[in-house]
């Protein structure tokens, strides 16, 4: 595979949009107002919390290249705790997978789900729920990159799994990335990505975790707007019901793992319920194709496969397939 930074020609795109998608109403009654400071050096004012608020909306960035190769746009969902800037710039610098797929040919768009990024957030006075803010800890266990003993804050004593493809020295810049994260606002996370699918019309989704697991939800409900699916490592997987399922078999699936499933009970778990899915899938007459990087000889990759040292191959991979995919069906 052609590494991106051995072709850095310019990216010519015809225009750069920003749009919110999705949301609805909630309206706030018998809330005792407050008075705050807002501005120095002037009186504080009150603040009326009463009246209604939008919620539920997600943030999208459409990138439209001036000659698309790729007649199909191509839709970039990110994990659970993150934003879009996932797949802008790998945390050591190297173009992220946003750039890999606009030079591949594909207009895109990368989202900031719910709550999270430049979506904004429902005030804590709408919902009981408290966020989660995950730790530098969590991110080392879930993430895979090395057992609990070996973390430590201070990148010379950091001791990830033999064969790590993170560049851990840059794990600094990973956690600047990390927003809070409400769990329960799945089902309003769907129907922003629903619309979202409605309002570009038949669509590329390539989803990571917890976006992934939501991809396949957003399928089933959105079938005729899903042209191919890549799931990169998806957290877990809905109930394979065999009504949905058959809804989507014409969707061709790509599912992409990385490697230390052994170490981590947590992501056992989720594999063998995306498991229990895919084969129902297939069972329901469904293409899916898995890139299991171990199995394929490459050792080393962590959860987050489009920051590992080997992004730019994982990612010609799935671009070779969508090539493939894409062209027998159109």
């Amino acid at each position: 595979m052609t590494s991106l930074q051995e072709n850095l020609l310019p990216i010519c795109l015809r225009s750069v949009r920003g749009f919110h998608i999705g949301g609805h109403t909630v309206c706030v009654e018998g809330v005792e107002p407050g008075v705050i400071h807002s501005v120095p050096n002037m009186p504080p004012r009150v603040s009326n919390p009463n009246g209604h608020y939008m919620v539920g909306q997600m943030y999208v960035q459409h990138f439209a290249l001036a000659q698309p190769r790729h007649p199909l746009p191509l839709l970039l969902w990110h994990g659970g705790g993150m934003t879009g800037s996932t797949w802008e710039q790998t945390p050591d610098g190297r173009p992220g997978w946003h750039e890999y797929f606009m030079r591949s040919g594909f207009d895109t768009c990368v989202s900031d789900a719910v709550d999270r990024g430049r979506a904004s957030w429902a005030p804590p006075l709408i919902r009981a729920e408290q966020p989660e803010h995950r730790t530098i800890e969590q991110a080392w266990s879930i993430f895979r990159f090395g057992p609990a003993s070996g973390f430590s804050l201070d990148p010379a004593q950091q001791m990830g799994y033999t064969g790590q493809r993170f560049p851990l020295g840059c794990l600094d810049s990973l956690n600047r990335q990390f927003v809070a994260r409400w769990t329960q606002s799945g089902n309003m996370t769907t129907e922003a990505y629903c619309a979202l699918v409605k309002k570009m019309g038949r669509s590329v989704i390539v989803a990571h975790s917890e976006g992934a697991r939501h991809a396949m939800t957003v399928a089933t409900q959105a079938a005729e707007h899903v042209a191919a699916i890549v799931l990169i490592e998806p957290a877990g997987a809905p109930e394979p019901h065999s009504g949905a399922l058959k809804a989507i078999a014409h969707i061709p699936h790509c599912v992409v793992w990385g490697d230390y499933f052994a170490q981590s009970e947590l992501w056992s778990g989720y594999r063998t319920r995306c498991d229990l899915w895919f084969d129902a899938l297939g069972a329901a007459g469904g293409s899916v194709t898995t890139l299991d990087m171990p199995a394929r000889g490459v050792k080393g990759n962590s959860h987050l496969l489009m920051m590992d040292n080997n992004s730019d191959h994982i990612a010609g991979l799935i671009t070779s397939w969508l090539d493939k995919t894409l062209t027998k069906r159109s």
